[in-house]
């Protein structure tokens, strides 16, 4: 696992952890985009994270957690964690976890007018607003180009088909669909399910942002060619201690407790630090702890510049966040070692189901609003800890992009 101290504020048992993103960023017209700019997914882990909030506060809201415990065949060391829902071993049943979007507008007091060749942003007094309430034509067409509008309708909180490889795994949520399918040796026939359940919108957000913690890339300052919108940069730092600090806090008034996953919906707004730096952009999401008893939570950029390629767009992060939150909501959970694969150029030892295929997508799935959504292909607990696979199809990932397992733990 790749982690790096980015909180200095966070107690010791906290901490970043990121997979860098080995994905260059193209346009939607599928011009070739500045190579020095990634994508980046991240996690801030909270050990222990269920225990602690059982024993401190027996009284809480608390998500609901089940515990494993698999000897890995990748080494034949035994690990434990747990993961949202019940236990599929045991036909655990549906579970429902209390869900709130949040819209976030972000307004930022600086324009990055260009990028030198050391990758450092210069730039000029202005306010841009990045609003995912509002129609973004430049990007999306009408009558889908509201950014929580789409979101409000796609398969991350509404139903669709889903079907892996011939095998029907339900018409569900996607990240349902993806838990059914990644334990369908035991799933299969039976009514398991982990549903985001209700979903509601909260009131929107507004953050003005410090001129010293974000700004908005101009669409020329990459140089040619330009990306459709401008891209809000903000600092991953600041931004993550105001969600903690003022923003979760005033959210529970309208359902947000230690029960429910808030999701803070960002419209072409991403993360860095520090901001002025395009070597350290960009991180798209992540999902993280806060206090106690423990509320997990996730911010995430609906993406509709196309600077990131044409499968990291609208829903593909969310699917990533999400699905990562579900099974490692306390981004604890050990695994061997694994990388030198996909975005990850060193090792990696968490149970984080995004990253080792960021940037690759199932097929697009068409909602009834006729909005085709992209969401990212995710990896079967089966790869992390060893064949035989217990999922769908015998299969390593939900779209069969790795056909084996992770192999020998990562050197």
């Amino acid at each position: 696992m790749k982690c790096k101290t980015m909180l200095l504020f966070l107690c010791a048992t906290i901490a970043w952890c990121t997979a860098t993103t080995l994905v260059f960023g193209q346009n939607a017209a599928q011009n070739q985009a500045p190579a020095r700019l990634h994508a980046y997914t991240t996690v801030k882990t909270r050990p222990g994270g269920a225990a602690a909030s059982r024993q401190a506060f027996p009284n809480s809201p608390m998500l609901p957690v089940w515990t494993f415990n698999v000897s890995s065949t990748r080494d034949h060391f035994n690990y434990s964690g747990v993961m949202v829902g019940h236990n599929p071993f045991g036909h655990g049943g549906g579970a429902r976890v209390p869900t709130q979007i949040v819209p976030v507008v972000i307004t930022t007091n600086l324009i990055g007018t260009s990028v030198d060749s050391s990758g450092t942003i210069a730039t000029t007094p202005g306010t841009t607003t990045l609003d995912p309430t509002v129609a973004n034509t430049a990007c999306l067409a009408p009558p889908n180009d509201v950014p929580l509008t789409l979101y409000r309708q796609s398969p991350i909180v509404r139903p669709a088909n889903f079907d892996f490889g011939g095998t029907f795994v339900g018409h569900t949520q996607y990240l349902d669909a993806f838990q059914r399918a990644n334990f369908w040796d035991y799933t299969k026939g039976t009514n398991y399910h982990v549903y985001l359940n209700p979903v509601t919108t909260t009131n929107t957000v507004y953050i003005n942002v410090p001129a010293a913690d974000g700004l908005a890339l101009a669409t020329s300052s990459l140089g040619p060619p330009n990306f459709c919108a401008p891209l809000g940069i903000i600092d991953i730092n600041w931004f993550d201690a105001y969600l903690d600090s003022t923003i979760i806090p005033a959210l529970y008034s309208q359902g947000v407790n230690p029960g429910s996953l808030p999701i803070f919906l960002l419209a072409n707004v991403v993360m860095a630090s520090p901001v002025t730096d395009i070597n350290t952009c960009c991180v798209l999401g992540y999902h993280g702890t806060t206090g106690l008893p423990i509320q997990t939570y996730s911010p995430m950029d609906f993406d509709t510049t196309g600077l990131f390629g044409p499968t990291i767009f609208d829903t593909s992060v969310s699917a990533h966040e999400v699905g990562e939150w579900m099974n490692d909501p306390y981004g604890d959970n050990p695994t061997p070692p694994w990388g030198h694969i996909g975005q990850q150029p060193g090792c990696q030892n968490n149970l984080e189901v995004g990253d080792p295929l960021t940037g690759t997508d199932i097929p697009t799935v068409t909602m009834p609003n006729g909005y085709g959504y992209h969401l990212q292909e995710l990896v079967f607990f089966s790869w992390f800890y060893g064949a035989p696979s217990i999922a769908a199809n015998g299969w390593f990932s939900d779209n069969n992009t790795f056909t084996s397992d992770a192999g020998p733990p990562c050197m």
